[in-house]
């Protein structure tokens, strides 16, 4: 049975963002080319940092359980597959509204909880806004030639303004990687800025593919330049290229992203995206939020997870908690 103390540790932690004011979006400002050539990175610095982040907080017990059911909330629950079908759209969208089995959530005295969004590509919209009536889960569209970012850009533009059309809420573009590594700030700035006004009132992730940006410098400066023009989060990765997230280039968004709110008040979300399996790391990242940018940021609104297999481990943890055994995999399917 759990103790007061625990049930409200557990409560907090499953809470959703509505009963906060709402945040005001990034309105974006001119480019400020001085401030991108000042951005730097001391990679020795920023590695050494990251080696010490996974053995500097350690949450047990309740506290863990907490973090973790925190952790759901911030799932950005993805299907990005070729042979993806509607059938396993509304499977993995029932699972965006019941993430963990309810007798484990009885037991831990919370009343429900659900992921931050469904992730899908744009012809899975429909069905997965279809799924979703009723919950209040947003569906996130990746989109603007993704993984790639390389097919024309008006048809990069339209895709926008299709998806979000088709009732996607949030939208997450690729940037023309070689606007970056070029150093040609302007066109990465003029590029988003067209992007985000496309989405309207939808919210844009702007995915800056760091593992193909060729050093922390760029990922520092194109953090700056989308946020300039508007980004409302900043993304590490598509999750199809051979790097994705990493602690160090995560340590350097965040940062970009605690100068930027110091410098014009506006909070700008945080996504790290591939590779991302296993509820310790999960609990990593969240600590590195909490260090670096407090927890206002530990929310859906200004945090995500994107991943489709973090989830089952997240839940297998919840199980051990409970019940003090682990289950197999299958017993906690994704779709």
């Amino acid at each position: 049975m759990q103790t007061d103390t625990q049930n409200t540790a557990l409560k907090s932690a499953a809470q959703l963002p509505q009963a906060l004011a709402q945040e005001p979006r990034n309105p974006g400002m001119p480019l400020d080319l001085d401030w991108v050539r000042r951005m730097q990175a001391n990679t020795s610095a920023i590695e050494r940092r990251a080696k010490t982040l996974p053995g500097r907080r350690s949450v047990k017990k309740e506290y863990q359980a907490a973090w973790l059911l925190r952790a759901i909330t911030c799932i950005d629950l993805t299907t990005l597959a070729g042979d993806d079908t509607d059938a396993r759209v509304q499977r993995l969208a029932a699972k965006a509204r019941q993430p963990v089995r309810p007798e484990i959530l009885a037991a831990l005295g919370v009343d429900s909880i659900t992921t931050g969004a469904l992730c899908v590509y744009h012809d899975m919209i429909p069905p997965a806004v279809a799924a979703l009536q009723g919950s209040g889960i947003p569906v996130a569209a990746v989109s603007t030639g993704f993984p790639a970012g390389l097919s024309p850009y008006h048809l990069r533009i339209a895709e926008i303004g299709e998806s979000v059309a088709a009732g996607a809420k949030e939208i997450d573009i690729v940037i023309s990687r070689r606007h970056v590594l070029t150093g040609n700030w302007q066109a990465l700035y003029d590029e988003m800025a067209e992007m985000r006004a496309a989405c309207g009132d939808a919210h844009v992730k702007a995915i800056l593919a760091t593992g193909e940006l060729g050093s922390l410098r760029n990922v520092a400066r194109a953090s700056v330049v989308c946020m300039m023009a508007g980004a409302d989060f900043i993304k590490t990765s598509t999750g199809k290229e051979s790097v994705n997230a990493t602690l160090p280039v995560s340590l350097v968004m965040i940062r970009a992203i605690r100068d930027y709110y110091e410098r014009t008040g506006f909070r700008v979300g945080y996504k790290p995206a591939g590779g991302i399996s296993k509820a310790k790391d999960a609990l990593t990242y969240l600590a590195l939020i909490k260090d670096e940018l407090g927890n206002r940021w530990l929310r859906p609104d200004l945090f995500r997870f994107g991943a489709s297999s973090l989830l089952g481990d997240i839940e297998r943890q919840l199980e051990h908690y409970v019940t003090g055994n682990y289950s197999a995999s299958y017993r906690h399917p994704m779709g």
